[in-house]
Formats: C-alpha cells, structure tokens, sequence
C-alpha cells in the first residue's frame, strides 16, 4: 500500500501523495499528482529534488499555475510547488533585484515603481512568479524576460546552485533552455536602471495594469494567452475572425473579450479546454493556413484528436 506522506529524515519536509493539482493552477482544473510537495525554503527544494532522483521519478515544477494546463488524468511522479521559495532584496546602488522562484512578478513590478526603476512595468499584469518567468520567458507590453535578467541560479542534480547568465539562457520567443530540462529555479537577479523618475515609472506601470484589466478577461478562470502570436497577425484576431468569440466546448469557453483567452466557465475539465484549443487550431488553420502554436503548457496524458 503507498503511503499518504513521507518524511525525509534529513530535512524533516514531508512529502504528500496524490494530491489535487486544481486549485494549484489559475484554469482551475487537473488531476492529481502522484507525490507532491510546496518547499519552503532551499533546504526543503533540495531534499525533496534528491528524494525523486534517489527513486528515479520523473519531476515537475510548479510556480503560480499560470500558463499551464494539467490533465485531468493527473501527473506522475514528484511535483514541487515553488511558490512558498518567497525572498527578495534590492540592491540601490546597481538598480538590481534579487528574487527567489516564488517571488509574484506584479510585487516585483510595483516594488520596482516605487524606487523609480525601470524595465520591469510590463509584468505587472502578469499573474506569474520568477521562476515561471525564466522558464518562459514571460513577457508583455514589448518587454520581457531576456531584457532585465542578470543571472538565474538554478538547482544541479547533485544539489549544488549553478548560475546561468542571460547568454546561458538561449531565450527566444516565450521560451528558455530551462525548457529542455527539469532544473529548478532558485532565484534571479535582475537588472533594472534608474534614469526615469519614481512618478514616470509608476504611471507606466500603472497604464500597463489599467489595459491589461480593460482588455483581458478576469471573471472566470483562465491560463492567460492561450497562442503565440503568429505575428504580424495576433492569435486573438485570427481566432475572432474565424467566428469562434464566446465558442463553447462543455465547460470551456472562447472568452468574448479577448479570443486568445479560454475560460472555465465554472466546470469545464482539462479535457475540455485541450479539445477547445485542437477546435480552435482546426479552424484557423482550415481559414488561414496556419497551425496556431499554443502558449500554454500541456502536462500530462490528453486524449488523442484527429
């Protein structure tokens, strides 16, 4: 019989099995994870990152939840939940932030505004952390990522910290080389500058939040952006224009303010917005001749759909 938790003897941090990853991601939907656990400091991360490569089980990382969708068949092996790992200092000589993985970007964004530095205004509508950010690439507003980050200190198998600088990092286009690997984000440290004034930098940031609040959906859940933009085109439009605003597969919706958002409308499954998004990619590319490249990031087994 498996048990319901284990204690690792060395950190004494505990960790859970099957449990639900719903409530864990902003599409509010999902299965459960095979062993799971939320460490809240680096000790824990890195007992818990030996434990699953000691038993050979595959890991996940989890960060606010945003950006994903989780099957509702559930996930194997270990999830580590990254957003308890909350630390943050700031260096007003350099204009730099030091931030661990679970670090919210809007706090880091507004903390930043009111120093009057600037280069991080666009995420301060992004309901992301750090960690999730570097793996991304996470971006709006034609900032991102790859324009403020200094260095990343990511988790080695053995435990050790390796720190990667922006070049380590091969960013592209909402992605990193962290997405071709399962090392965790311990912390950042990003470079801001300080050439604007506090009441600048604090309106930029605030205009930022007021467009992203008028223009994206927030009254049900959703992942974010659901496509890439195919630019020059944005996916939205080429969603709007192919009749699918406010489409309804189950409990899964196109959303009517911004067609690259998908909603749960209050019970959709995971099964239902992943067929939403193959309905979604069918039908542009049957109007358009382009295949749409999801956004979002799909873990575990989904059904198979022609």
């Amino acid at each position: 019989m498996t048990p319901s938790s284990i204690v690792l003897a060395d950190s004494r941090c505990t960790i859970h099995a099957h449990v639900s990853l719903a409530d864990m991601t902003t599409f509010r939907v999902g299965g459960a994870a095979e062993w799971f656990i939320a460490p809240k400091n680096l000790e824990e991360l890195q007992a818990s990152y030996a434990w699953a490569h000691e038993q050979k089980l595959p890991i996940t990382f989890l960060g606010a939840g945003s950006n994903l969708l989780i099957s509702d068949q559930g996930l194997p092996g270990l999830v580590i939940a990254t957003r308890y790992l909350r630390e943050r200092s700031f260096d007003d000589g350099v204009c730099q932030i030091t931030a661990y993985a679970g670090e919210p970007l809007p706090k880091l964004a507004w903390q930043a505004a009111k120093r009057g530095w600037a280069g991080m205004e666009w995420a301060v509508g992004i309901p992301g952390t750090v960690g999730g950010a570097l793996v991304m690439n996470a971006g709006a507003h034609g900032g991102c990522t790859a324009d403020i980050l200094a260095e990343a200190h990511i988790l080695d198998a053995d435990g050790s910290i390796q720190i990667l600088t922006m070049e380590d990092m091969a960013f592209q286009y909402r992605s990193s080389v962290l997405q071709q690997h399962s090392q965790p984000v311990v912390k950042a440290v990003f470079q801001l500058h300080g050439d604007k004034s506090v009441k600048e930098v604090q309106a930029t940031t605030q205009s930022h939040l007021n467009h992203r609040l008028s223009t994206q959906p927030y009254d049900w859940p959703s992942c974010g952006s659901v496509f890439r933009n195919p630019l020059p085109r944005t996916a939205g439009w080429l969603i709007e224009q192919s009749g699918l605003k406010g489409y309804t597969l189950g409990g899964a919706q196109v959303a009517q303010k911004h067609a690259n958002f998908i909603l749960n409308s209050g019970n959709a499954t995971a099964t239902d917005i992943f067929t939403l998004i193959r309905h979604i990619q069918h039908k542009v590319e049957e109007n358009w001749s382009l295949l749409l490249k999801p956004e979002v990031k799909m873990l575990g087994e989904f059904p198979q759909i022609p």
